[in-house]
């Protein structure tokens, strides 16, 4: 086996036993940030890009199983994430990256006398700035992130608790590191590595969200060229792991928050000269929950980028 493959399958293990630590909130909305591999950056100049992302949170889990939906005061967590983002390489070896989200997000709960009450929120979310390094080689095939998630977003809306709100409140250190590669010497298929660790470091309201680690590996095949070379059609596959701690403070519930997760997710890439048309879908393929919390059977992002 070649040291190439070798690595990407070691990438790939190692997203399979990630520790059963407790993971995510009510949303675990951070998974996206990992995904779509073909958006790292390789080369000089910039891109920017507009990612929509639908979670439909409607079944409820316990441990690693499907539980009554009684014992869950809260039936459904229905998201639309809209994303700008944009990066750029100042030289091959550092880069800036700035990602604003709006979400749109329907909320339905038990008031407690079997009354489903249902609240509504859109708003800016919490925006997202990074450095980005990529010095290691001049191919810029391995990178690190380092930034900040800003409390911008809105966690004051009516009806929701602080694990359902938009916003988190919360200022967090953003860590993260990626590497591709080519599996063979034409280099129509690669792979990819990616890993994300979020921490609270400045806190409101007596809510500290969970650290978070996001991590993806994924081999993407070059199936089809076009237009000499300068266009391609690449179908994708990768693994996603996500594990959150619980949330602490007077107004968290650590009870019911905090899991574990792995997912397996196909998708396709249309690459031209300057467009990238990008979409997967993410099915879970395990997941451990502390206490009762709402899960989503399959969740979806579509991404359309141009480089400049």
């Amino acid at each position: 086996m070649s040291p190439r493959l070798t690595a990407a399958l070691a990438a790939l293990l190692a997203l399979l036993v990630l520790p059963q630590t407790a993971l995510a909130c009510a949303c675990g909305c951070s998974v996206f940030s990992v995904g779509a591999g073909s958006l790292l950056p390789t080369n000089h100049g910039g891109d920017a890009w507009l990612e929509y992302d639908f979670m439909d949170q409607n079944k409820n889990w316990s441990g690693d199983k499907a539980a009554p939906a009684a014992d869950n005061s809260d039936k459904q967590i229905k998201t639309d994430f809209i994303t700008l983002g944009g990066q750029y390489m100042f030289s091959c070896g550092w880069g800036f990256m700035v990602e604003a989200p709006v979400w749109n997000r329907d909320f339905r709960t038990d008031d407690g006398s079997g009354t489903i009450d249902s609240f509504h929120s859109q708003a800016l979310g919490d925006i997202r700035l990074s450095a980005v390094y990529t010095g290691f080689s001049k191919s810029m095939t391995t990178g690190v992130t380092f930034g900040l998630k800003l409390p911008t977003g809105d966690y004051h809306a009516a009806g929701f608790d602080r694990d359902t709100q938009i916003g988190s409140g919360s200022t967090d250190i953003v860590l993260g590191a990626y590497h591709v590669g080519a599996l063979n010497r034409d280099e129509t298929l690669t792979y990819f590595a990616k890993g994300q660790w979020e921490a609270p470091v400045i806190t409101v309201g007596g809510y500290r969200p969970g650290q978070t680690l996001d991590a993806a590996g994924g081999v993407i095949y070059k199936a089809a060229s076009f237009d000499n070379d300068k266009a391609s059609l690449s179908p994708l596959l990768q693994v996603i792991g996500s594990a959150r701690a619980a949330d602490s403070g007077d107004a968290a519930n650590p009870v019911d928050s905090g899991y574990s997760r792995l997912m397996l997710s196909p998708g396709l890439e249309l690459r031209t000269d300057k467009w990238r048309f990008y979409g997967d879908v993410k099915f879970p393929v395990y997941q451990h929950v502390r206490g009762n919390q709402l899960v989503a059977p399959e969740l979806f992002t579509v991404v359309v980028s141009r480089s400049f």
